[in-house]
């Protein structure tokens, strides 16, 4: 198992890629921090029998990812724990769809917050957790949109490429503490986020694809999973596409 024993930090845990990160690391012997934003007692179920499931343990993390408030407390409670942290895939994001033009600043603002500020900010307080360790994987899920320039998504590309961007320049920050930096950008896959798309371009997108077909969750956390673990250990500031060949 490639993350027996490890400790990892995952946003976005309750459903799509998340949760699907989550039963990916636990088959594979990693202990969890899942967030969500709401750690009700159906997230906190679910956590406990995928733990139950795969033998590790899962600690439920509820805060608002906008809230850097409760981000902070959050983390307060991971560092009074004492346990390393060997990765923090930061996962959770929304989307919307709307032609430039039509974007209000209330979208493009609430995209950023979402997207871009809260995994800076986390990212900011985990890896100072991990430079005392001297070693760590910072995981940074962005999207093709943020390097293809895709209609109707201007702001959420943007958000993305902005990602990518801070993921190359904190890996040559945090190299020489042994942390390595790297994001994955998932083409169309099969998530919630797709009901946000109208369904001839999702079609058109899987026409364009090599593979001809839409990428499944668990595709994606393989990718995490192999950035998370030593297997990719002279991997660092790089963005993945993994997108069935998407032109």
């Amino acid at each position: 198992m490639l993350m027996q024993g490890k400790n990892v930090i995952i946003t976005g845990c309750r459903r799509g890629m998340g949760l699907a990160m989550v039963n990916v690391f636990a088959a594979n012997g990693a202990n969890i921090y899942a967030h969500a934003r709401q750690a009700d007692d159906a997230f906190v179920s679910q956590m406990a029998q995928i733990a139950e499931r795969h033998q590790v343990q899962i600690w439920p993390l509820g805060f608002d990812i906008t809230d850097t408030a409760a981000m902070k407390e959050a983390v307060k409670r991971v560092m009074a724990d004492k346990r390393p942290i060997d990765a923090v895939i930061n996962n959770a994001g929304i989307a919307m769809n709307s032609l430039f033009q039509m974007t209000s600043e209330a979208q493009l603002r609430s995209q950023f917050e979402v997207n871009f500020f809260s995994v800076y900010f986390f990212t900011q307080y985990i890896s100072k957790l991990m430079a005392r360790q001297q070693r760590g994987s910072i995981i940074n899920i962005a999207s093709t949109a943020g390097e293809d320039g895709n209609p109707g998504k201007s702001a959420y590309g943007a958000s993305k490429a902005a990602l990518i961007a801070m993921t190359q320049s904190i890996a040559a920050e945090l190299g020489e503490k042994g942390i390595r930096a790297n994001c994955i950008a998932p083409g169309v896959t099969e998530t919630e986020m797709l009901l946000t798309m109208p369904a001839q371009v999702v079609e058109e997108a899987k026409k364009n694809a090599d593979l001809r077909r839409a990428g499944e969750p668990a595709e994606i956390a393989q990718v995490a999973l192999f950035l998370a673990s030593d297997l990719s250990s002279y991997i660092t500031g790089q963005t993945i596409r993994v997108d069935g060949g998407l032109k």
